[in-house]
């Protein structure tokens, strides 16, 4: 897996599995999925600090991330 953030363009990239992208789904205007034959490809989140999705929080600290949603 691999995470990249675009500060200047606030997108956060998120690749899962590496290969090519076979079908890309738009989840909504800001969420698009890239599926691989094997699976979930990619994430990319536009406007993602913007929307709350970055700084990523990966270890589930439910603390942390309320005081995230009360900012």
């Amino acid at each position: 897996m691999k995470i990249t953030y675009h500060e200047s363009d606030d997108i956060l990239h998120i690749e899962l599995l590496s290969g090519m992208i076979v079908r890309d789904v738009s989840l909504n205007w800001n969420v698009n999925v890239g599926y691989t034959s094997d699976g979930v490809g990619e994430i990319t989140i536009l406007e993602a600090k913007q929307a709350g999705f970055f700084p990523l929080i990966l270890d589930g600290d439910m603390d942390k991330m309320l005081e995230r949603k009360a900012a």
